[in-house]
């Protein structure tokens, strides 16, 4: 976050500062999505660009594997990677419709 309070093409940024609707695998029924973080930037060439993040760890952006033995982490990372991915193609729409930008961050942008 300091980087974007120190970027001087950051206009302005804010976190969970809006809901997406999204339809969740798991219950088929609606739910609300807050993205990490909404930015507003100048881009090199001085055309402003609106960008939401997501900011998640690299494994939860890999879809598990299929396992033989099925166990309770199993579960949960196969839940956890269906409702991303829900939220995700709900953030990827809410965004093209707007002419934005949606972008998962992990730790290899984040240099960790």
């Amino acid at each position: 976050m300091s980087w974007l309070d120190n970027n001087s093409n950051i206009l302005s940024w804010g976190s969970e500062e809006f809901c997406i609707k999204y339809i969740s695998p798991i219950d088929n029924k609606p739910h609300r999505y807050f993205p990490d973080f909404i930015v507003k930037m100048r881009t090199r060439d001085g055309t402003l660009k609106t960008m939401v993040l997501e900011v998640k760890p690299k494994k939860q952006t890999i879809q598990p594997e299929i396992r033989k033995r099925i166990t309770k982490q199993y579960l949960n990372e196969v839940t956890t990677w269906g409702v991303n991915q829900s939220k995700w193609k709900a953030a990827e729409e809410y965004c093209l419709d707007r002419g934005w930008v949606f972008q998962l961050i992990t730790e290899d942008h984040l240099g960790l």
